[in-house]
């Protein structure tokens, strides 16, 4: 970087070229958080609803490089701050058995998406990018998948289908799913791995299982905090993997991502309790309002006939890898109980 980037004016010349941008993708974010809190929809699919009927301000006007930052730079930030929900304390809590459940169901699901995109005559980018989100944590882990991926004309479209997908279907699983378990007679702790180990987005994982009881919402909680921190390894070996079969030039992405080094340092200080919980709080905190930043960006820069190509296999794709995910754990809690 030029030591020139830091003059006064320079710094200001940026600042004027980035903070329209900026701002209107927080404006939406705030907008978002609001229709959630005071009308139960969930933030993530309101703030890329309401970005999508503002793509016209990523196309031109003074806006348009602040989008853009939004949408990669601030959704990095707010990958790499989630590393404070994660401790190994959380594996010690629920013990081996349903600690594997829960790595079975992330790696299996991962896997059964690239075995199966062929079938639906998608290619693996689009298979990792789906199945990663269903597999591990919905929304946030669609960002940092596609974040290291590399890019294609239809790489932003693919995210914003997926985001939307994975944020329908995991609404649908709050509440289908507490019936399913009921059902199958599961205690509150199998309840809560099964709720856990299945729900996509964290914050409805933690309206089911709250739903239940408050002991089913606490080890749900925690098993979904578990499939977050698979987060981590996962970009990492995809980065390796797009490294070694030569993605080059942009699209060669590094070794081990900032954003991972970030995700992985956070998480081995809250592990040894060098964060305060205050601290903590807050992290999370500007980690939830970056990510809802940076989808209300992505959404801003998705025009609806463009995501309409996505076409119907992609949406069977989804909901195949969310049923297969939903009946392995719940076969698998089933056989530990």
């Amino acid at each position: 970087m030029s030591p020139d980037t830091f003059r006064p004016a320079t710094l200001r010349q940026t600042f004027d070229r980035v903070f329209p941008g900026l701002a209107v993708a927080a404006l939406v974010a705030i907008c978002a958080q609001f229709l959630a809190d005071h009308y139960g929809a969930p933030a993530m699919l309101m703030a890329i609803l309401l970005g999508i009927a503002l793509h016209f301000l990523s196309e031109e006007g003074r806006s348009a490089e602040g989008i853009e930052i939004a949408a990669k730079k601030v959704l990095r930030i707010g990958v790499a701050l989630l590393g404070v929900r994660i401790s190994v304390d959380l594996l010690v809590e629920l013990g081996p058995a349903f600690v594997g459940l829960t790595i079975l169901g992330v790696a299996a699901t991962i896997g059964m998406a690239l075995l199966v995109a062929p079938l639906f005559g998608r290619r693996s980018r689009f298979a990792f990018l789906t199945g990663g989100s269903v597999a591990i944590c919905g929304a946030s882990a669609a960002m940092a998948i596609a974040a290291v991926l590399p890019k294609s004309e239809r790489s932003e479209q693919d995210l914003v289908f997926t985001v939307v997908g994975v944020t329908v279907l995991s609404t649908v699983a709050m509440i289908v799913y507490p019936m399913i378990a009921a059902a199958a007679g599961f205690d509150p702790t199998v309840t809560g791995v099964f709720l856990g180990g299945t729900i996509h987005d964290v914050a409805q994982v933690v309206g089911a299982g709250y739903s239940v009881s408050d002991e089913t919402g606490d080890v749900a909680t925690l098993v979904k905090l578990i499939r977050v921190s698979l987060l981590a390894p996962v970009v990492l070996i995809a980065a390796m993997i797009l490294r070694a079969k030569g993605a080059t030039g942009a699209e060669r992405p590094p070794l081990l991502p900032g954003f991972v080094i970030g995700f992985l340092i956070l998480a081995t200080l809250n592990s040894l309790h060098l964060i305060p919980e205050i601290v903590r709080d807050v992290v999370n905190d500007v980690s939830r309002w970056a990510l809802l930043t940076a989808i209300a960006a992505v959404g801003m820069k998705t025009s609806i006939p463009q995501l309409l190509l996505v076409g119907r296999t992609a949406i069977l794709m989804l909901v195949a890898e969310t049923v297969f995910l939903g009946a392995l754990v719940l076969t698998g809690a089933a056989l530990l109980t």
